[in-house]
């Protein structure tokens, strides 16, 4: 596994912990918006959520301490009544940069509708083979899409078992009454993030995205202005798959995690460079003129 040769090179001199947790993930959840309800709900549900992230073993991959994927959960509840929340979460992720202390975002994802039961105490349990609840199903379907698109940073395409697993999920989740899970209800919703992921038009984008970070990113530390060649001379890929398919949401997604830190990376590149980045990132969002005023 890339990750793996990579982290260990990495942390070579450092006393190594084998662990199986794949994850080390923050969890908060905002209640702000509830009244009048025992608060002591929301921090069992807090707690419960961290320690399936935390605890639980997704991957047969062994990961040490310093190789845990480190991501957030930002749970907001908008409704709760007898124990049923009506939710939105944040999700974020980020992997280390070779030579530096820098962390790049590489997934941002905010769901906006996710509805689950939960009794105060309730322990989350998970099975792959079948559906369950909703919260530990919605909580499964995240960790293995980050655990991909980590993978996918490290590896071409390493990602694909894990992108699957979460396929798995919605695929089973097609019977459910719960949103977020079905084609053709929302063309933002889990079952559209991964299709789009495993979709081969993707398949370009993703390879582009493990020569962003692998090639790219770790190597910025010792060739600066080649790594800044390298992110500019895949980037049309980026317009290729908007074009082809403008509704792609993993397109968004990487604009999403990645805006601030390419125009941060072409603000120090040629005039050209600064040229071709601003042209390419104005195609895929529009919307966002103001940010890239520095690639002018």
């Amino acid at each position: 596994m890339g990750k793996i040769k990579f982290i260990s090179a990495f942390l070579l001199l450092l006393p190594v912990l084998v662990t199986a947790q794949e994850l080390k993930c923050t969890v908060t959840v905002n209640s702000d918006q509830i009244s009048g309800t025992n608060k002591s709900m929301f921090e069992s549900l807090q707690t419960s959520v961290y320690e399936f992230m935390n605890n639980r073993q997704f991957t047969d991959y062994q990961y040490d301490e310093k190789e845990r994927i480190e991501c957030s959960l930002y749970i907001i509840v908008n409704k709760y009544t007898d124990n049923y929340f009506s939710t939105e979460i944040q999700v974020q992720a980020t992997r280390p940069v070779y030579g530096s202390n820098y962390k790049s975002p590489i997934f941002a994802y905010n769901d906006k509708q996710v509805g689950f039961s939960y009794a105060e105490g309730n322990p989350l349990t998970f099975d792959i083979s079948t559906f369950g609840d909703n919260l530990t199903e919605v909580l499964a379907y995240y960790a293995y899409i980050i655990i991909g698109t980590d993978c996918d940073s490290f590896s071409k395409l390493g990602g694909t078992k894990f992108f699957n697993m979460a396929e798995q999920i919605v695929n089973q989740a097609q019977s459910t009454s719960e949103t977020g899970w079905k084609a053709f209800e929302d063309n933002h919703n889990r079952y559209a993030l991964i299709t789009n992921i495993l979709d081969e038009v993707s398949r370009p984008y993703r390879e582009y995205f493990y020569t962003y970070h692998r090639l790219a990113l770790d190597n910025m530390y010792k060739a600066a202005d080649k790594s800044r060649a390298t992110i500019i001379e895949g980037m049309p890929v980026l317009k290729d798959c908007y074009k082809a398919r403008p509704s792609m949401i993993i397109i968004n997604e990487f604009t999403d995690a990645k805006f601030d830190e390419i125009i941060n990376i072409m603000s120090k590149g040629s005039k050209e460079e600064r040229h071709t980045a601003y042209d390419i990132l104005s195609y895929i969002a529009p919307t966002e003129q103001e940010r890239l005023g520095n690639l002018k």
